[in-house]
């Protein structure tokens, strides 16, 4: 969770004035004699290299505090120092709480620049080390594979940061646990973390601890919101009112929003009201109460929907939330919810990114506040009615975005039609935009769903919107790592509600990811388990698709005995049901697993039965690669006559389907058997065919198996 920032953004403003778009980055505020102790740190001589050792990691420097003490905003300014940039507080403001990069300037110390994941999530659990490993991979553009396990991942951030001059920023940490599998085995790295308290179990980190801003920043940080005319009419007040938010910068940036958006209140009325509330449930310690203090302040000064729609945006996923979201909680209209939205922003209450599509983040320090006060003033019922109407707004949304990729007049064209107008997207182009900046939120409010197990009809939907939205936009390829999130999410709710179907489903779709990341073990007993989920369920595509998949793996592994076994199953199930197409591709399957078994006699007679199913189904092109299989087989079992004579049939029929590059290839294969026959001038003379079918340039193409044909 990202603390409120110790600054303000944009340039000093006259009293209730709103912030002028296209705003100057953020200032940052006090706490020099910090970033001092912090930089030479950098530069003291570790345990390592006082023992003579070479130093084998990078270095590690600790920032502890309470949340809203700004350790964050210390953090971000510091790399943004150490790799001269400042971009870095711009890329802070804009993304939240989620992951972030700048590139470097190419100079320095740190020319790679600097990459930002947090290690807490907005519900205040911790993130999953594999996640963040898969986060910092994300920054870095290396490709996550699917499924990979916290080991492998780790592994991978480590190689890759090894080659790599960079500042890593590790914020919220809870303990060691989370920092040291992240950590690079690179001294030319630099590790920023931030936590409440010390990473006991790191060696040689010296925690900088903050408390509040001393009273002159804190100050400034008030003028900074409400103007220095304000300031300067009574100092000692603006003082004191410091004294009472404990120099905490999320307090301050509270008060300064309070105070900005009612300019005939004084300062010292502020400070008496913040003096005067009542402790409450969430003030647990002392060094909560100011933060808690001011934000209860700030929470009771709202109008009563208002305030209702702020308490309600501790339900939104990843502490993410857009117009649709705050209008799906609320039951309000969207355009109301975006308003209130920016007086939130305003207030510093939340931050925005400033898109044209904008998301509004939850400061980490606040996100507590706000699921205690939800929790103490709205009723359990109501909670659950909103967490539905979100859960319902996103999954039409979801549909929205895939069904605009489909074609004009398709049924999901015209299903679109019938939504109403702030639900659509005008192109697909917008939707793939939306659905990418979203996309963090989205994955999160899956699990969140799945996680909650009372509206698991709705989460199911939710879930499978989301798996076809990213499939029609970025591919099911590019969209794996997330794809196989979400098939374990299918799963867990299968499991919970005793669905066989969904079961089967799902570990069919996760099995597939297995195989293709080269987990083939996992993948068989996924599929095993796929076979008796579909079996459960009398679902006669689930078992016929296991009992394949279980074959595809033997096969993977070598083992050809038991993937003819299987591949043997499915095939019978296919005949039974009289699927023709399936059963001559099946036949193929089995004359591949043969071939390379050495059974030449039961290759041969399943590749002519693959041929005479497609002749069957009037497919001349996949009857001839199905011949020309038979006689490559034939080649192989010392009858090369025979293979020439059934080539030739191959030939003629690629030539009557017109698949000019098929036909090209069984010219090519022609021509090979003739040279072992030992007549190289009609080999020629078929080379030459092939040559002018193709272009002399143009590559060989070979021929595709049926055995992999889909």
């Amino acid at each position: 969770m990202t603390d409120q920032a110790v600054d303000t953004s944009g340039p000093a403003r006259a009293p209730g004035t709103e912030e002028p778009s296209g705003a100057a980055p953020p200032r940052f505020f006090g706490r020099e004699r910090e970033l001092k102790t912090l930089r030479a740190d950098i530069e003291r001589a570790g345990l390592d290299t006082l023992a003579g050792r070479k130093t084998p990691r990078a270095r590690v420097l600790l920032i502890a505090g309470r949340p809203g003490s700004g350790r964050s905003a210390l953090a971000e300014e510091l790399a943004g120092a150490l790799t001269g940039t400042d971009a870095v507080r711009a890329a802070a403001s804009a993304t939240g709480a989620l992951p972030w990069a700048v590139p470097g300037t190419g100079s320095g110390d740190y020319p790679d620049g600097v990459l930002r994941v947090g290690l807490t999530d907005p519900g205040g659990g911790r993130v999953p080390t594999e996640r963040t490993a898969g986060e910092i991979l994300g920054l870095l553009g290396v490709a996550v594979p699917p499924g990979a396990d916290q080991d492998e991942l780790s592994e991978m951030v480590r190689e890759a940061l090894a080659v790599r001059r960079l500042v890593l920023v590790l914020d919220d940490a809870a303990d060691a646990e989370q920092v040291d599998p992240l950590l690079p085995e690179n001294p030319d790295c630099l590790v920023l973390a931030t936590a409440t308290g010390p990473l006991t179990g790191i060696p040689d980190v010296r925690p900088c601890t903050l408390g509040g801003l001393e009273a002159g920043a804190a100050v400034r940080l008030l003028a900074r919101a409400i103007g220095q005319v304000r300031i300067t009419v009574d100092p000692r007040t603006a003082e004191t009112l410091s004294e009472v938010c404990g120099g905490q910068p999320a307090a301050l940036v509270l008060v300064g929003g309070l105070l900005a958006a009612h300019p005939m209140a004084s300062v010292a009325d502020v400070a008496k009201q913040l003096r005067e509330l009542p402790e409450s449930g969430e003030q647990q310690s002392a060094g909560a109460r100011p933060l808690a203090r001011a934000f209860r302040l700030v929470h009771d000064s709202l109008p009563q929907a208002a305030a209702r729609i702020l308490r309600l945006l501790a339900l939104a996923p990843a502490g993410l939330a857009d117009a649709h979201t705050a209008s799906a909680l609320a039951g309000c209209s969207v355009t109301a919810a975006r308003s209130t939205l920016d007086d939130f922003v305003r207030l510093g209450l939340v931050r925005t990114d400033g898109a044209a599509h904008p998301q509004y983040a939850v400061p980490g320090c606040l996100a507590p506040l706000l699921r205690a006060l939800l929790e103490d003033q709205d009723r359990p019922g109501e909670i659950e009615l909103a967490r539905a109407r979100m859960l319902e707004r996103t999954v039409r949304r979801l549909q929205s975005c895939r069904a605009v990729t489909e074609p004009e007049g398709s049924a999901a064209r015209r299903k679109l039609a019938g939504l109403p107008r702030s639900l659509r997207f005008p192109n697909a182009e917008e939707a793939g935009a939306w659905l990418r900046v979203r996309q963090p939120a989205l994955l999160a409010s899956a699990r969140l769903a799945v996680a909650d197990g009372e509206l698991d009809t709705l989460a199911r939907r939710l879930v499978a919107a989301l798996v076809r939205a990213l499939a029609a936009h970025r591919g099911t390829e590019e969209a794996a790592p997330e794809l196989y999130g979400l098939h374990g999410l299918v799963l867990d709710v299968a499991l919970r509600r005793e669905l066989p179907r969904e079961q089967a489903a799902a570990l069919l779709n996760l099995a597939d990811l297995d195989a293709r990341t080269g987990r083939t073990r996992d993948a068989l007993t996924r599929y095993r388990a796929a076979l008796d989920a579909g079996k459960a369920a009398k679902d006669l595509y689930a078992t016929g698709r296991a009992m394949e998949s279980v074959g595809g793996a033997y096969e993977e592994l070598g083992d050809y005995h038991r993937a003819a076994d299987w591949y043997g199953r499915a095939l019978s199930q296919r005949l039974t049901q009289e699927e023709r197409a399936e059963t001559a591709r099946l036949y193929g399957r089995l004359g591949a697993v043969h071939t390379y078994a050495g059974r030449y006699g039961e290759a041969l007679r399943n590749w002519r039965a693959a041929a005479a199913g497609h002749r069957r189904l009037g497919d001349p092109a996949a009857q001839a690669r199905a011949l020309s299989e038979a006689a490559r087989v034939q080649e192989y079992a010392g009858r090369p006559h025979e293979s020439l004579q059934t080539c030739r049939e191959a030939v003629d029929l690629a030539r009557r389907s017109g698949d000019v590059r098929l036909q090209a290839a069984l010219q090519l294969r022609l021509a090979d058997t003739l040279d072992r026959l030992g007549d190289p001038a009609a080999a020629r003379l078929h080379r030459g065919t092939a040559n002018g079918l193709l272009g002399e340039e143009a590559p060989a193409c070979e021929i595709r198996s049926t055995s992999t044909e889909s």
